[in-house]
């Protein structure tokens, strides 16, 4: 492994330099991060290093809490399937490069929680998850029939999951698992075995997040997919309700819960905060929506130190758009703070994508540039850039700014702190 950097306190510090790389820790070869922070959790440790001349340098280090070594970040593993459904295959050409990036890395999954298909894990793979105990794993299953796996994921060859899982569980390996829907496809039937297939390995299996296909305008030569209708998405709801009581009156856990699309799509009113128990499955779009409005509820309270001197444009994606209009939108207006809500249309993915967080620099761009000039300030949706604060199209943050004529604010999850930066 290769050192970029050594940090000042590090025992190291002078004497490794970037550059320099590191062999082994207790006579055993580390292979990437996750591998180092396994074998130097040790509390006697034996480094062996070669510098740039290709020198061998020796450490026995005792006690040492923090080694402070910086390493080049490790090749991610991707995937090699070709899933009907795969979000990555349907986006036009010329976005950044990470945009096109296919993990499937048993790594990332497990500091990370990045959902993976244990489609590429080798023998040796599955021996170093269970000995260095990465778990839980976040595990896209879609479906347990097999062949309708194989079928979805493009990949003949794909290992039966259930027995891979059990394996793993066997051995002291967690989940929490996810099941993107297609209407006709794995729906029906199909996710009613899948979720009972899921809950007979529990506890093994901690949660199964069930979400709706997203489909962009992108799929030229792709298999012909459609979204849910409200009929479909209130079936589907249905169906994980009964199964939470089912669950919950013989385990203690709803174990299965539906992504905030399916309820906005079918026009039904969102389970309560109790109801998602440990939100889990939060970054897959479960519960998300309920969290912002409770916690704009329980500091709501706050609004009376709010002046009322700056006019907000909140902009967000469709799909969320009559929720919070509804519950918050009204309720500041109720108490004199010119803030409104504009819903805004994904022209660039196509008009079913209607999640804010797959919104582009240049449609909010758009959006804002079309504002009432009254407006003071355009509060835009916190998930709508990345930690470089760059748009899903690359368009900058500050770019952003430069054109859009008025003071922009990125919003966060919970909007009373962010409208109290604003206005008090």
């Amino acid at each position: 492994m290769k050192i970029v950097d050594v940090d000042i306190n590090s025992p190291f510090y002078g004497q490794i330099k970037p550059g320099d790389k590191l062999l082994s820790i207790n006579d055993e070869p580390v292979y990437d991060t996750v591998d180092f922070m396994f074998k130097s959790s040790e509390d006697s440790l034996r480094l062996v290093f070669e510098n740039n001349d290709g020198e061998r340098i020796d450490f026995d280090i005792e006690d040492t809490p923090y080694l402070g070594l910086i390493f080049e970040k490790d090749k991610i593993l991707t995937c090699k399937n070709k899933c009907i459904f795969c979000f990555i295959h349907q986006q036009p050409k010329g976005m950044r490069r990470p945009l096109y990036i296919k993990d499937e890395d048993y790594r990332l999954s497990f500091t990370h929680g990045n959902f993976i298909s244990m489609s590429n894990l080798t023998e040796a793979d599955i021996d170093r998850i269970i000995k260095q105990r990465l778990s839980p794993l976040y595990i896209s299953v879609h479906t347990t029939d097999d062949s309708l796996r194989r079928y979805m994921f493009c990949n003949k060859k794909l290992p039966p999951i259930v027995r891979t899982l059990k394996h793993l569980i066997d051995n002291g390996i967690m989940f929490h698992t996810q099941v993107v829907v297609c209407p006709g496809i794995n729906d029906g039937k199909y996710l009613e075995k899948t979720i009972d297939d899921l809950y007979a390995l529990f506890p093994g299996i901690k949660t199964v997040g069930v979400v709706p296909v997203g489909l962009t305008k992108y799929r030229d030569n792709l298999p012909k997919l459609d979204n849910f209708s409200s009929e479909g998405a209130d079936a589907v709801i249905n169906y994980i309700d009964k199964c939470q009581k089912k669950f919950l009156s013989e385990n203690g856990t709803r174990f299965v819960f539906a992504a905030d699309e399916f309820y906005i799509k079918a026009g039904r009113e969102l389970p309560t905060m109790s109801e998602y128990e440990e939100m889990e499955q939060f970054e897959n779009g479960v519960g998300m929506m309920r969290k912002f409005l409770t916690d704009f509820n329980r500091r709501k309270r706050s609004m009376v130190q709010f002046k009322r001197n700056k006019k907000v444009a909140m902009m967000t994606g469709v799909s969320a758009y009559e929720i919070i209009r509804d519950n918050i939108i009204s309720c500041l207006q109720n108490n004199k703070l010119p803030v409104d809500i504009f819903p805004v249309k994904n022209n660039f993915w196509g008009r079913d994508v209607t999640v804010s967080g797959l919104l582009t620099g240049r449609d909010l761009l758009s959006a804002v540039r079309k504002l009432n000039i009254d407006y003071d300030i355009a509060l835009l949706p916190p998930n709508c850039l990345n930690n470089d604060d760059l748009f899903l199209d690359d368009l900058s943050l500050e770019s952003f700014r430069k054109k859009a004529g008025m003071e922009i604010k990125v919003g966060s999850y919970i909007l009373i702190d962010t409208l109290k930066e604003v206005m008090v």
